[in-house]
């Protein structure tokens, strides 16, 4: 299934704001997070989803009212060790 990734500024959140909102994301049924990583300093929050299409990630975020900076299908990756760039999975 396709990955995204997205990109959310934070504003005033708590750690445990912060962890309560991956909690969120991670109970979303519309899609499939795999990895919310937060910077509380600079106020951003990265989360990795898995979702059919873009349309269904613009949805889900528009739907649950998570505004973002950016969103980007994962095209491409480097392997580990040789940092060749392949297809991502």
């Amino acid at each position: 299934m396709p990955r995204y990734l997205s990109l959310h500024t934070l504003a005033c959140l708590t750690r445990q704001g912060a962890g309560q909102l991956s909690e969120r994301i991670f109970s979303s049924s519309r899609v499939q997070a795999r990895r919310v990583q937060v910077n509380m300093v600079e106020g951003k929050m990265l989360v990795e989803i898995e979702a059919p299409d873009r349309e269904t990630v613009e949805a889900w975020l528009s739907a649950e009212g998570f505004h973002y900076d950016w969103l980007m299908r994962v095209e491409y990756e480097s392997e580990p060790g040789s940092g060749k760039l392949v297809a991502a999975s």
